[in-house]
């Protein structure tokens, strides 16, 4: 599954987990989507949509 918004291109971040000793490991943080039925060029498709684009209303939701 491809993390990705189809509205912002928000997608997967890396980084280090640093633990106390300052032990370094690799590690990855998803954006928070959701796949909803969006209105789209005047046609209800699925898409994969993160909350802050749900959220400022950035889509027009179907029912």
């Amino acid at each position: 599954m491809a993390y990705r918004c189809d509205i912002c291109g928000k997608n997967r971040m890396s980084g280090n987990n640093v633990s106390h000793a300052e032990n370094k490991t690799h590690r990855t943080w998803k954006p928070n989507l959701h796949q909803i039925k969006a209105l789209i060029d005047g046609s209800p498709k699925r898409i994969k949509v993160c909350t802050r684009c749900l959220r400022s209303g950035k889509i027009t939701r179907t029912v």
